[in-house]
């Protein structure tokens, strides 16, 4: 069997493998290394997971190191090309430590962070550019990357690529390299025509190894299905995870709504879970990953795209909460857990509205998925979840204020409610109430407008004077009420009852009931778990 020492690394690479913990070579390293330390170009099938990083990153090390040439200012020499910016920086941790021996340098550039510390990394020199697409072709626009001394390029997840809509992006880096004296790596879990023609268009006299098949499952997955109504859901994922068997969890939803809603449903029943998608915060994301890393949170709700950037090998379980779309998205989720070697177990919740797709995905993975229903006996003990409670509005309530404070916020509400991001982005804010109208500031005079900003300014409309900015001097003492209007006060018109009121200053809030350390499986009663969960790990 093919072992590290036998591939003929430079010393200082067999270092670097010692130190990031390599022992022996996984099948798609053992594959591709031969060929790709010789200079060839290499085509390489493969599922997250198997190791491809470093089966790239040793051949573009190790050719470095012989040319011993150094990069000039904003030309770098390697080109490394992922989907998203988290898999981006665990590539770069790895170049970090197989190359900590060299003097090489390399840059991570991305999205999502200011662009001025990726220039001026350029423009000292970078060895080695690992780079997502977009933020590429911002620097390449701007003249601070050129790619005409690139003389190692590898493109990974070009399947992801495809999804997420960056073709056209990837096909524009690709016109800027060399078309001669270049060696290409080009790494892709499926094969779609796309993706067929964009390989055949980059690769010269290439090796093609192939680990998994594509669209085939891995085997040390344990799968199942459990049928139920859409009301027994989250019930029943909340019974899922409360068992010990699980330890860490990826929850898969179709949307970033989904992933919220749902990740709120199970910190409500006491369970340490976090969205992750592309709606929130790059920071956010990475906090969320760093929790999950170090056992703080044991589930993560994902989406598909998001999911991608998820690189963490002790994951137990994945729970397709709702079942992909495209069949070929069920083995890219599923092949999050099972990996280097261990166990893992994949369950889907499916509805009847879902069973379609059920076939689709069983049809492509030419298997026959076990399944198990949702029986009475079962239902009967699923935890009672709290309902859902729509967000309420909160009723105005016009204080007094002194005058001469411009610029104070007059009223609070979403913002302005007619240009969402998107329906999507609109739906996730949709419990947001304290951020301010567009409308809530001051007017060139100085004074606070307190009126959205399609009243008009000049002349001072006739009739009752906003509230909250002192005392406006009066000709004739107060101005009547305009006919068929009520007078308005300095304190609120309306009466307001304990229902509709706001408490504040003092007035008793309504309790909310007390939530138990943890509701699972301790508050439902019996023992539901079922006995797919229980059986021991293969291998």
């Amino acid at each position: 069997m093919l072992d590290f020492n036998g591939l003929g690394l430079l010393s200082p690479l067999s270092a670097g493998l010692t130190a990031a913990g390599y022992t022996t070579p996984t099948p798609i390293q053992a594959q591709a290394l031969p060929p790709a330390l010789a200079g060839r170009d290499v085509l390489g099938l493969a599922q997250t997971g198997t190791g491809k990083t470093a089966a790239f990153a040793l051949p573009i090390l190790q050719a470095l190191a012989k040319a011993d040439k150094r990069a000039r200012p904003h030309y770098p020499r390697a080109l490394i090309m992922l989907p998203t910016r988290e898999l981006a920086l665990q590539v770069g941790t790895v170049f970090d430590l197989l190359g900590l021996q060299l003097p090489f340098t390399n840059a991570v550039v991305h999205g999502g962070v200011s662009i001025n510390p990726q220039i001026k990394a350029l423009a000292a020199g970078v060895d080695i550019l690992i780079a997502t697409p977009g933020r590429l072709i911002d620097l390449m626009d701007q003249g601070k990357c050129k790619l005409d001394n690139v003389v190692l390029f590898v493109l990974d997840e070009a399947d992801r690529m495809l999804d997420m809509g960056f073709l056209p992006a990837v096909k524009k880096i690709v016109a800027k390299l060399p078309r001669t004296g270049r060696q290409t790596m080009f790494f892709s879990a499926t094969m779609p025509n796309d993706v067929s023609g964009l390989a055949e268009s980059l690769l010269h006299d290439h090796v093609r190894v192939e680990v998994t098949p594509p669209a085939t499952t891995v085997e040390r997955i344990d799968q199942s299905v459990i049928h139920l109504d859409m009301a027994q859901k989250a019930p029943t994922l909340v019974k899922l995870l409360s068992d010990p068997a699980v330890e860490t969890a990826i929850i898969f939803t179709r949307t970033k709504h989904g992933a919220n809603k749902l990740a709120a449903q199970l910190a409500g029943a006491g369970l340490d879970a976090d969205a992750y998608h592309a709606n929130k915060s790059q920071n956010a994301r990475e906090r969320a990953l760093d929790a999950f890393r170090a056992g703080k949170t044991r589930a993560l709700v994902a989406t598909d795209i998001a999911a991608r950037g998820i690189d963490v090998d002790l994951i137990t379980h994945v729970f397709n909460y709702d079942l992909p779309e495209v069949p070929d998205a069920y083995v890219h989720r599923i092949g999050r857990t099972g990996r280097a070697g261990r166990a893992g177990t994949a369950v889907s919740l499916v509805t009847p509205a879902d069973r379609p797709l059920l076939k689709q995905i069983e049809k492509v993975t030419r298997q026959s998925i076990p399944r198990h229903a949702m029986e009475p006996a079962a239902a009967a003990v699923l935890p009672q979840l709290k309902p859902e409670r729509p967000p309420q509005p909160q009723p105005k309530r016009n204080r007094p204020k002194p005058a001469g404070q411009p610029g104070e916020r007059a009223q609070q509400g979403r913002g302005h409610r007619g240009q969402p991001r998107n329906a999507e982005a609109a739906r996730g804010e949709a419990t947001r109430i304290d951020a301010p109208r567009a409308e809530g500031t001051s007017n060139p005079s100085g004074n606070p407008s307190a009126s959205p900003s399609t009243r008009p300014q000049q002349p001072r409309p006739q009739g009752p004077r906003p509230q909250g900015q002192g005392q406006r001097p009066q000709g004739q003492g107060q101005r009547p009420a305009q006919q068929g209007k009520p007078q308005q006060h300095s304190r609120p018109a309306a009466k307001q009852t304990a229902d509709n009121r706001p408490a504040r200053d003092g007035a008793a809030k309504p309790q909310r009931p007390q939530r138990p350390a943890r509701e699972g499986a301790e508050a439902s009663g019996g023992d539901w778990t079922p006995d797919f969960l229980r059986r021991p790990a293969r291998g």
